[in-house]
């Protein structure tokens, strides 16, 4: 998408007048959202020599990079992003060797084991479903795939590749397949990961000096004068420019006004985006009262509850912990049932695996609803099928003002801490030249 002759006017014209109007602002640049898109964009920012103010709803930093520490000294997980995906090219690595965070390489977890209604499976069906996997790949592995859904990529396979493809953008992008465009899976980047123990708590601690007001949502953003004005609680703020980092989620529920609305091709953009409900249960566990057998993960699936997959990490880092991982439809059922109900499902998943002896070793578990979260209302965003330009439109620029940013953003960075920390250096470095530094 390119600006026409008249938006560039448009926009030299604006320019002009926001630096008279500057004076009266209260920074030169407002970021909405302290996830780690806004947090690298205020930094990005800060070192160019302009003022900034970060707003954000909740009562922390991190947006959905967040350790959990809900259940206790030594059974923090992370509720949010685990790993620095495509290691090679984020910039979370050198972060977190930095500051002696505990890592391990993904690629050396040992293999889970497969457990369908209680029973581990046999050999032949562990290579049945090896098969279906390699189908699927072979499948989404094109050049330029069709912008299609992957369940109409696998409508012509067998169960075994159908199977698959569910499993796969469940517990990968959160979302039943038939949701899933392929063109936008196969633009992802690809790369070593590597598993951080408290990714969250790494980006938190990293930007802990930027200037955010926390406790501060944001109802509104005016942008029919020179600048922007936001409504906040607290008042309103004035400033030349705003990076907004909301997630989709947030825009696309109406709950951030626009004054006027956004233009057609970004609220189209907008709607061409939706979230998936990856979601995770952490489990405390009694060390001194589960089997003493080696735990291993397991990949957990159960006829009685359908559009369940589920992942069982357990003790990550040697934590007595289990963590269950699930998206799509069941994960969003779980987080519409509560915390309770969903700590319940996990402990009868925990039982499928390793009998009911394990059940008295659990002790708490804390929900991480990414999909009923107000702040976020999913896990991360996803293209619908047949709107693989969604996130590209979407960084386009309002009126020179208003500068969209964040995993939803980032290309083949989506979906990630890392491409939202990217994404949101790129629109820092826009909003700098828009301000001439």
């Amino acid at each position: 998408m390119t600006l026409s002759r008249r938006s560039l006017l448009a926009g030299a014209a604006i320019l002009a007048a926001s630096t008279k109007a500057r004076a009266a602002a209260d920074a030169d640049v407002a970021v909405i959202g302290a996830g780690a898109a806004g947090l690298a964009a205020a930094a990005a920012i800060r070192r160019g020599g302009h003022s900034v103010v970060v707003l954000e709803a909740r009562d922390r930093i991190g947006g959905r990079a967040y350790t959990d520490t809900g259940l206790g000294a030594g059974r923090s997980f992370d509720a949010g992003g685990q790993y620095v995906h495509w290691a090679e090219r984020n910039p979370w690595r050198e972060i977190a060797r930095a500051a002696g965070v505990r890592t391990t390489d993904d690629a050396a977890s040992p293999w889970p084991v497969l457990v369908r209604d209680g029973v581990r499976a046999s050999e032949a069906e562990r290579r049945q479903r090896r098969a279906g996997f390699t189908r699927v790949s072979s499948l989404l592995d094109h050049p330029a795939p069709p912008d299609r859904s992957v369940a109409q990529a696998v409508a012509g396979e067998d169960e075994a590749a159908r199977a698959a493809a569910a499993g796969l953008t469940r517990l990968t992008l959160g979302e039943e397949p038939d949701r899933v465009s392929c063109a936008d899976y196969d633009q992802l980047w690809s790369g070593d990961d590597i598993w951080v123990d408290g990714y969250g708590a790494l980006v938190a601690g990293h930007y802990a000096d930027l200037p955010v007001r926390l406790g501060t949502p944001v109802s509104a953003i005016d942008w029919r004068g020179a600048g922007v004005a936001i409504e906040t609680p607290g008042g309103t703020l004035r400033t030349a420019c705003a990076i907004v980092t909301v997630p989709i989620g947030v825009l696309a529920s109406g709950a951030l006004r626009f004054m006027p609305d956004l233009p057609a091709a970004t609220a189209e953009a907008v709607a061409g985006l939706r979230m998936g409900a990856y979601t995770k249960i952490g489990i405390a566990l009694d060390p001194s009262l589960f089997p003493g057998q080696d735990l291993r993960d397991a990949v957990i699936l159960r006829s009685g509850i359908p559009g369940l997959t589920a992942y069982l990490e357990m003790q990550p880092f040697g934590k007595p912990l289990a963590v269950l991982h699930c998206g799509g439809d069941g994960a969003r059922s779980l987080c519409e049932a509560g915390e309770a109900a969903a700590l319940a499902a996990a402990s009868d998943h925990l039982v499928s695996v390793f009998g009911a002896g394990i059940r008295a070793a659990v002790t708490a578990g804390r929900l991480a609803p990414w999909w009923t979260d107000p702040f976020a209302r999913g896990s991360y965003s996803l293209a619908r099928p047949g709107h693989l330009p969604a996130r590209e439109a979407l960084r386009v620029p309002v009126a020179e003002r208003i500068f969209l940013s964040g995993e939803a953003t980032a290309g083949g960075g989506a979906m990630t801490v890392g491409g939202a920390t990217l994404d949101g250096e790129r629109a820092a470095a826009e909003v700098l030249r828009r301000l001439g530094s």
